[in-house]
């Protein structure tokens, strides 16, 4: 997508490699809206902790930065021993796998790098081997981001007020995004609609990340509370929900997705409103055979507790943006804890469809289609 900043506007990646430095560079989404930044992580343990830290985040985009990170390790290693560096590789693999234990993306990225490396009879061709697989897994998720929009496009009609949660857009793939894939394709197609955005605490993700992305794309939008949804659908102000996943169970048709996605799918069933899931063929599950079984992320009490946001001189904010200084403000009872599970799982009676490369499909035919979803045996 093309990204402006103070006038000058340029295509950008969320995620890319650095050959020549051997580092994976990021979009430092921590920052935005109030500042767009790129960071390269210089080795893979930087690597999964800018997982975990969140600096990127979104089921594709962890996921080609942890096939990329697979492939930074495995180019750090010196040597031709291959038994030592398959455990250097194993321990790669497990240090990112860790990172984010809900998405699923991130395993089954690394585990395709890892297949293509077997071809490799030596240290020095597995190593090629390695980056060449994650630069095609980066690829084909915006290959998959594009069908995914081509797709869902005919999902949305001129006029329509659509709702999404969290950001499932292109700062959470390498680009174009999955719950907005069919929003930017809409727009191409010259329709007109409006976006309600879920702040989406505690992280705001809503809020922040995907209000800026739809104000560059210059997409109608508007924030709303998390718990204002369900009075905008008693109103019949919101016609269509489209939310993206972190892991989806192909066996099920389960969806794991950021916490309150299953409270809007409870809420939609109620007003009979279509509630559909974006999701590239990266993002399905097919071993879990419930969704009970997901690891559901755990994250700090202090996102609950308070809030990051900008501390800003509106007149000299005027005349330099970097004067907006970021800061922690605790919202909360001082003496109270907080619970903060980051995903919760939506059952598949909830969801009119889910939109995928290849096509629409009720939950439940994700099995029965395995083959064509790409499940091999």
């Amino acid at each position: 997508m093309n990204v402006t900043v103070r006038g000058r506007t340029q295509p950008c990646r969320t995620v890319a490699f650095d050959r020549a430095r051997n580092a994976v560079r990021l979009i430092e989404q921590r920052l935005l809206p109030h500042e767009f930044k790129i960071v390269a992580t210089r080795n893979f343990r930087e690597t999964a902790a800018a997982i975990h830290d969140m600096i990127v985040r979104g089921a594709g985009a962890i996921g080609a930065t942890a096939a990329y990170g697979l492939a930074q390790g495995a180019l750090a290693f010196h040597g031709r021993d291959l038994p030592k560096f398959r455990r250097h590789v194993e321990t790669v693999y497990q240090t990112l796998k860790a990172a984010r234990p809900t998405a699923v993306d991130p395993v089954n990225a690394m585990n395709g790098v890892r297949a293509a490396m077997r071809a490799g009879r030596t240290v020095e061709e597995q190593q090629s081997l390695a980056l060449a697989a994650a630069g095609e897994f980066a690829s084909e998720d915006v290959r998959h981001c594009e069908e995914i929009g081509r797709h869902g496009a005919k999902l949305i009609h001129n006029g329509m007020k659509i709702l999404t949660h969290c950001n499932a857009g292109w700062l959470a793939f390498v680009d174009v995004g999955s719950a907005t894939a069919p929003m930017y394709a809409a727009q191409a197609q010259g329709k007109k609609f409006h976006v309600f955005c879920d702040e989406t605490r505690p992280r705001s993700q809503g809020a922040t990340l995907t209000a800026w992305e739809l104000a560059q794309q210059k997409v109608s939008h508007q924030i709303i509370a998390d718990n204002a949804a369900g009075h905008l659908m008693q109103r019949g102000e919101i016609d269509l929900v489209i939310v993206g996943s972190d892991r989806t169970l192909g066996r099920t048709g389960e969806v794991a997705n950021k916490i309150g996605t299953y409270t809007k799918a409870v809420l939609a069933k109620r007003h009979g409103i279509p509630f559909y899931v974006a999701i590239p063929l990266s993002t399905i599950d097919w071993k879990l055979k419930r969704g009970f079984d997901i690891p559901i992320e755990e994250r700090h009490e202090s996102e609950v507790l308070g809030a990051w946001g900008t501390i800003t001189n509106p007149k000299s904010e005027i005349r330099n943006p970097k004067s907006a200084q970021r800061a922690y403000v605790r919202v909360a009872n001082p003496t109270s804890g907080a619970r903060n599970p980051g995903f919760d799982v939506t059952p598949p009676d909830l969801i009119t469809g889910i939109i995928t490369p290849v096509g629409i499909f009720k939950p439940k035919e994700l099995w029965t289609q395995r083959r064509r979803l790409g499940f091999a045996d």
